[in-house]
């Protein structure tokens, strides 16, 4: 179930309008910095302590943001723009970049998988993506992330952090948030990934066995494709905007790398508009296999009515009931009626041949 938003509430009133969702809000903390790492769970109230504390970088994920009164404190004592809290609670927002007063990044971006269930192959589920909502907040001291659910595509971000791996330990909150937008863009490789193998199998079905319920899977198709190219095109405005920032919050180093999300981002986007392509060409290969075989199955029906029409010439004559008809009364007029009927039947059918026809 869906909470529609309230109208004509002041602006920074917090009203949650995503699905209902009944699990508890967790916030982890990660600090690090050079050899340090310290990962933990804190709780709401410890959340602006542990940020402010030394001199460590730190990032604060918080998973579910369906609790408004809990994010609305959350915000308190994170010192977070009302704004910045509404957005959050408001999880069908497009990728965004807003930025307040030099001090903080409010960045929304969208995380893309494969619904639970889906497959590959031919006999998999049908084609389902599910998006949601990130919101990062980077500060000078850190990163906040907000997600509406349980589980993410950032666990190699944190496997880089536990083990020290690249540079990230000894980079600033600006490398965090780039290294958790990198992971974001890359996971929707894998996406598009299992999109195309969709579009092959159900390629493969128009040409193969093409029915109604085929053309409403094209259909589906589309919608899916286009809601990712909603969750991804303006993702371009953003990395953009985080490349042209001087909030002096990003580092010039950062930018070089945020500039090579940038590029990856423009290949998601190509690879969606050809899946669009391939979706709008399959509608029409649809309807020209549905003809085609329609019309092999007219040309079946009209070779059979064209033997059956001198036959059944030849049998309404002699089914008249006259009573001067000499082939009636020959011994072997029966016979010949029925060869008359054999050699029309086999020239037809050779002559059919002949042009190719049959």
């Amino acid at each position: 179930m869906t909470h529609k938003k309230q109208v004509g509430l002041a602006p920074g009133t917090l009203v949650y309008t995503g699905p209902e969702r009944h699990h508890d809000i967790s916030l982890t903390l990660i600090d690090y910095r050079g050899e340090h790492f310290d990962e933990r769970t804190i709780a709401p109230d410890d959340a602006s302590a542990a940020l402010l504390a030394g001199e460590a970088t730190s990032w604060l994920d918080i998973s579910g943001i369906h609790d408004v009164a809990l994010v609305d404190t959350l915000g308190g004592h994170l010192d977070l723009h009302k704004l910045v809290l509404e957005d959050i609670v408001h999880p069908s927002q497009r990728p965004k970049l807003d930025v307040y007063d030099d001090a903080s990044l409010y960045i929304v971006v969208r995380m893309l998988s494969v619904e639970s269930g889906a497959g590959s192959g031919r006999n998999a589920a049908d084609l389902r993506i599910a998006s949601e909502q990130i919101s990062l907040i980077l500060t000078r001291t850190g990163v906040i992330s907000f997600q509406e659910l349980p589980g993410d595509v950032f666990e190699p971000v944190r496997n880089r952090l536990r083990a020290g791996k690249g540079i990230i330990r000894n980079e600033g909150s600006d490398y965090l948030a780039y290294a958790l937008l990198d992971t974001v863009v890359d996971h929707y490789f894998h996406v598009i990934e299992y999109v195309g193998d969709r579009i092959d199998a159900l390629e493969a079905d128009v040409l193969a066995r093409p029915t109604t319920e085929t053309l409403a899977r094209i259909n589906r198709y589309k919608r899916e494709v286009l809601g990712l190219r909603k969750s991804v095109w303006p993702l371009r405005e953003v990395l953009s905007g985080l490349d042209r920032t001087d909030s002096g919050l990003i580092s010039e180093r950062t930018k070089t790398y945020l500039r090579d999300v940038y590029d990856h981002t423009i290949q998601v986007v190509d690879m969606l508009e050809t899946y669009r392509d391939l979706l709008a060409g399959l509608t029409d290969l649809y309807m020209s296999t549905v003809s085609l075989k329609m019309n092999e199955v007219m040309q079946v029906l009209t070779i059979v009515g064209s033997i059956f029409i001198p036959l059944t010439f030849v049998a309404g004559i002699y089914g008249m009931n006259f009573d001067f008809m000499p082939e009636l009364h020959w011994k072997y007029g029966y016979f010949m009626a029925w060869g008359l009927m054999a050699t029309i039947t086999a020239g037809l059918f050779f002559f059919f041949r002949r042009k190719k026809w049959i």
